[in-house]
């Protein structure tokens, strides 16, 4: 695995990520791993215990976790979201848009690729779970 990247001021967590089973069995550790297709409303109700949420992505193609970022983030999560597995550079932009704070890529990312495609565009266009405001917002007050 690459090197953690994140996006947070406070420390990583290291405590290792229980399965969404293990944590529907136990309730009382504070990081889950959910695979692509997990239920997450489970853990709707013990989000402010919870201080790391890794989601995998199993593949690039796997669009399943951008929704349960967005999920979590408007059901009220504030702790650490991290994207886990087939990472590109060019998906961490959308990725922390949707609410995503730290990222553990299986393949290294270039730091200068990174940084191009962070300030690659200005405005946006929708609403997110991020505080960016949508370009249609700011024309019409």
């Amino acid at each position: 695995m690459a090197e953690l990247l994140r996006y947070r001021d406070d420390a990583a967590h290291e405590e290792p990520a229980v399965t969404l089973d293990a944590f529907v069995g136990q309730y009382d550790a504070q990081a889950v791993r959910v695979e692509s297709g997990d239920d997450i409303r489970v853990l709707l109700p013990h989000l402010a215990q919870i201080r790391l949420i890794e989601v995998a992505f199993p593949g690039y193609r796997d669009g399943r976790g951008y929704s349960t970022a967005r999920t979590l983030r408007e059901a009220g999560y504030t702790g650490e979201l991290r994207a886990q597995g087939d990472v590109l550079v060019d998906q961490i932009p959308l990725m922390r848009r949707c609410g995503f704070d730290s990222f553990a890529p299986e393949a290294p990312v270039d730091p200068a690729a990174l940084e191009r495609a962070l300030g690659r565009y200005d405005a946006v266009y929708q609403r997110a779970a991020d505080d960016r405001v949508p370009v249609w917002r700011l024309r019409h007050g």
